[in-house]
């Protein structure tokens, strides 16, 4: 399925990538059609796994919403690697689509949530001490088969060891790490980047509110409500980003756009808990000029493949 919102002949073409669920974008990303028409961007919908698109002949092909990439990882993986013009690019979409890269950043002095990693046929038993962890899968978007667990509860550590189980049993890696609870009050902050004639760029920040209420109960739709409100982003969160975004491999002026999940740990500073390099929602709805920055981002990146 491929949506042309503009074609006119002469003009460079982009498309922006989503799943045959968001055939028509998810409308915080359809706020940038109007900018891109204004530069004269041919500006189309093409979906990641249709097998009728010509990428080929995109000048730029973007990812947004590819979002049911999860359970088919090496097959969104391969398609990547095909399409020349992709960005972010493949080798970034290979290495940011496995949250394994989270102990590659903790290991170049990155902070990060503490967490134990469980690979298919591992036995797994929770800590003898009690307090709230988190169990998701490497591999994941949206939240998907995510759950929140008290391990002061016997349920709940039946339940996160079935949850382990169940995601050992269909191949996938599974994550464990301790719940932080200043997300309770504090919530996630999400800075956004996105490039510039001199690199990525601060544009603006985000708060998303808690989303975790207890184990997962199985699928819950594409992702999870998400509650989402202008923040402005604290000098600690900002260090903590860059220090990020300078141990990404191949450096960061090939990227269009990053975003960098943060919550404050147990001493209160500043924690990544995800990097998001591959389809993050950008939330350019939150705040003044964001549509018109990532149009502006769209227009270097076409100007570097002139």
């Amino acid at each position: 399925m491929t949506t042309h919102h503009q074609s006119t002949r002469g003009e460079p073409r982009v498309a922006l990538v989503t799943c045959a669920d968001l055939g028509d974008l998810d409308p915080d990303d359809r706020l940038v059609l109007a900018p891109l028409t204004a530069r004269g961007i041919s500006v189309e919908t093409a979906v990641w796994d249709d097998p009728d698109v010509d990428w080929s002949s995109y000048d730029l092909v973007l990812l947004r919403s590819p979002w049911d990439y999860a359970l088919r990882r090496d097959e969104f993986v391969a398609w990547a690697a095909t399409v020349a013009a992709l960005v972010n690019p493949a080798d970034v979409v290979r290495w940011n689509t496995d949250k394994r890269y989270l102990a590659e950043l903790s290991a170049v002095g990155v902070p990060t949530v503490p967490t134990s990693w469980i690979e298919p046929g591992e036995s797994w038993q929770p800590p003898a001490e009690t307090g709230e962890y988190v169990v998701k899968p490497a591999v994941s978007a949206g939240s998907q088969n995510t759950g929140r667990y008290d391990l002061a509860d016997p349920e709940h550590r039946d339940l996160a060891v079935a949850h382990v189980r169940r995601l050992s049993d269909a191949g996938r890696v599974t994550m464990v790490q301790p719940y932080l609870r200043a997300v309770d009050t504090e919530g996630e902050t999400a800075l956004l980047f996105l490039a510039g004639p001199d690199g990525l760029t601060f544009s603006h920040a985000i708060r998303k509110g808690p989303m975790l209420t207890g184990p997962d109960l199985g699928p819950d739709g594409l992702y999870k409500a998400e509650e989402i409100t202008a923040r402005i982003a604290r000098p600690a969160q900002l260090a903590v980003a860059e220090k990020t975004l300078a141990a990404v491999p191949g450096g960061t002026r090939q990227l269009l756009y990053a975003r960098v999940d943060l919550i404050p740990g147990p001493d209160g500073e500043p924690v990544l808990v995800e990097l998001e390099l591959t389809d993050p929602s950008l939330f350019i709805g939150y705040a003044d000029g964001a549509p018109d920055r990532l149009a502006a981002a769209i227009a270097t990146h076409l100007a570097c493949r002139a």
